[in-house]
């Protein structure tokens, strides 16, 4: 505002000597004494083309062809810092003649505004301090000795371009219209403005007191009301530009996002269910402490039926504003609507044909970092339904996570973290633990299956990429554990289906009654995979074992009993069940076939066994006449460790040695 004062305060002078010089001097010689004095007081170069016009009817004051001021040095933009196609200047020539400077109307005729602020804080409409004028400088223009007026300023059909370097965001306005009026240089003054931006119409309507207060950069009482499509905000308290400060009453209806954002550079879009989709709005006490930090206390956050209470704290940040904020909130809906986007529930759980394919946006997480306290006596996730719940959730670089500090769900308690990861794409995850959850309602709530009742532990660790729910669904990978107490299986006896071999046992009134059930699996590709489960009840004993296809909404899983307890006390015979298809939709089968299989697998071994006994049992005999024939042919007696082979070789040698023995004594005794 202040380089908004200086500009018009040595545009009203020049009016003073354009209209001393215009009688005596030919136009061109006016401009450029216009140029360098306008320079001498503000230490930017003004541009004059075309005629210098003065006009002394109906009142006194000068017209320009197009006008351009420099921008500042370092602002390497290529375009000045104000153009327009022509300025028209008219003052109060009796209020003159008395030594003040009373402008009746100031209007610039499609004015283009460029505002640069560089990454290190530089501005390029900061005129720092002017040429300095030399006290020996007879031609130099003093400043005014008294205040002035301005009983109309506008602009009509201009543009302004704000590019801040410091945060990247680009802010644009075009065809805009303003007035400004100061009636007393010491009273209040009015500023309105219309334009466009994005698309979407803008309007300002501000009203302050003590115009020379508020021009030096002092805090004076004031009231603004802003609007942008079909958003609105109202502050009315004090404030001052040089710097932005404010203390006051904030009230705002955020209904139109989009507008807003564009209004201020950034891309905000339509919040979802809950979160502001019919109506959003925000009021508090406001407070600006000059170094762009702001400040909400007491504030009252209304997301649709939602009602938040806290204090929110906003900080400029190196790269993003950083927002801190202690909240308190009543009961939180945040639903998915009747057609059930998530898949769960209401929408459809296990009758949806497939997960959603819409695109989630989650750009939003870029606009921020953040550090939000949440406490709420419940958290309706359209999908899940939370009971007390505290939570802090941390935003850095389009990353949040969420701990969960206290979080009551289905008669139990779940502690852990969840990630949502909008860095190049969408990733989600989490570490949860699940203590007593009650499963009947869980299920029915999270996947539309309320066939299991029980109650347990579950441990979860889980990451999936994509940019939409069936996205991620499909690519999930993690591990877990589940254990169960006391319950049943709706919808199907499994102990009366496997002791009667007759898969007819499902539907509504049948149940499977168990006393505990626990396992762990592991998550690849979108599919869950077990191998240990274990199922305990009173008549049956079984183990399972398969897949839950998560992205496909399908079941491949074998329960094989075993250990099972027939009427009569015996043991049953123990046929394995597979379930099998859709989760809309599943199918029941028992494995008689793997029966058949496992029996013919058992007697080929008995077979195999009865052939390896009867071949043992030729060999074991042919071996004892073996040993018969040597001992009584040979009489050659087995030593233990001793083989056939060696005895029978041992045997003959003797043999050999006896005959021998016998020759030699026939020899000797003919002699």
């Amino acid at each position: 505002m202040r380089w908004v004062i200086r500009v018009g305060l040595g545009l009203a002078v020049l009016v003073l000597l354009a209209l001393g010089l215009l009688a005596l001097v030919p136009s061109d010689r006016v401009a450029a004494a216009v140029s360098n004095q306008f320079e001498a007081m503000t230490g930017r170069k003004l541009v004059l083309e075309g005629e210098v016009k003065p006009r002394l009817w109906p009142t006194l004051g000068v017209t320009t062809g197009p006008v351009s001021i420099a921008n500042a040095d370092w602002a390497d933009s290529g375009t000045p810092l104000f153009q327009a196609d022509g300025l028209k200047i008219d003052v109060n020539f009796a209020a003159l003649l008395g030594g003040e400077v009373r402008i009746l109307g100031l209007s610039a005729d499609r004015p283009m505004i460029n505002l640069i602020r560089a990454r290190d804080g530089r501005e390029n409409w900061d005129f720092g301090t002017a040429a300095a004028v030399k006290d020996s400088d007879a031609n130099a223009v003093p400043a005014p000795a008294t205040g002035f007026t301005l009983d109309e300023g506008s602009i009509t059909g201009g543009s302004i371009r704000f590019n801040d370097g410091a945060s990247g965001r680009l802010i644009a306005l075009d065809d805009v219209d303003a007035t400004l009026r100061v009636p007393d240089f010491s009273g209040p003054f009015t500023l309105t403005a219309t334009g466009l931006t994005g698309g979407n119409g803008v309007a300002l309507d501000l009203s302050g007191g003590v115009f020379s207060a508020f021009a030096a950069g002092r805090v004076v009482p004031l009231t603004a009301s802003l609007a942008a499509g079909g958003s609105t905000l109202a502050f009315d308290g004090r404030g001052g530009l040089s710097p932005v400060a404010a203390e006051g009453a904030l009230t705002a209806d955020l209904s139109d996002l989009p507008a807003l954002g564009s209004l201020v550079g950034m891309a905000l879009a339509e919040p979802g269910r809950g979160l502001g989709q019919d109506r959003l709005s925000l009021t508090g006490q406001l407070t600006l402490d000059g170094s762009g930090a702001a400040f909400l206390r007491g504030a009252e956050i209304i997301a649709d039926s939602n009602q938040i209470k806290g204090d929110l704290d906003l900080r400029p940040g190196e790269a993003r504003p950083r927002l801190s904020a202690e909240l308190v909130a009543g009961p939180i809906t945040i639903g998915t609507g009747p057609g059930g986007e998530m898949g769960g529930g209401l929408g459809g759980g296990m009758q949806a044909e497939g997960w959603p394919a819409t695109a989630i946006d989650v750009s939003g997480l870029g606009v921020i970092d953040a550090e939000i306290a949440l406490a709420a006596p419940s958290l309706d996730l359209g999908v899940l339904k939370l009971g007390e719940t505290r939570i802090l959730m941390t935003i850095a670089r389009a990353r949040a996570v969420i701990d969960i500090r206290q979080m009551a769900a289905y008669g139990g308690q779940i502690t852990g973290d969840f990630v949502v990861n909008g860095r190049g794409g969408l990733s989600v995850g989490g570490r949860l633990a699940l203590a007593g959850l009650q499963t009947q309602a869980l299920f029915s709530d999270l996947a539309g299956w309320d066939r299991l009742t029980s109650s347990g532990d579950m441990e979860l660790e889980f990451l999936g990429v994509g940019n939409s729910i069936a996205a991620i669904m499909s690519s999930v990978e993690g591990s877990g554990a589940l254990e169960l107490g006391q319950g049943e299986l709706r919808g199907v006896d499994i102990v009366e289906m496997l002791r009667t071999l007759d898969p007819g046992f499902v539907g509504p009134d049948r149940k499977t009654a168990f006393d505990g059930l626990a396992g762990t699996f592991a998550i690849a590709g979108g599919v869950l995979a077990n191998r240990d489960l274990k199922l305990v009840a009173p008549s049956l004993t079984a183990s399972g074992a398969g897949e839950v296809d998560l992205g496909g909404r399908r079941l491949d899983y074998r329960i094989r009993p075993t250990a099972l307890a027939a009427e009569d006390g015996t043991g049953g015979v123990m046929v394995p069940l597979l379930i099998t298809g859709p989760w809309a939709d599943p199918s029941f089968r028992l494995d008689l076939e793997s029966i058949a299989r496992e029996k013919m697998e058992a007697e080929a071994k008995a077979a195999e066994d009865r052939a390896k006994e009867a071949l043992k049992a030729a060999e074991d005999r042919a071996k004892a006449e073996l040993e018969d024939r040597l001992r009584d042919d040979l009489g050659v007696e087995i030593a233990p460790d001793e083989s056939l082979g060696d005895a029978a070789r041992r045997g003959l040698e003797k043999a050999l040695e006896d005959e021998a023995r016998k020759a030699l004594e026939g020899v000797l005794g003919g002699d």
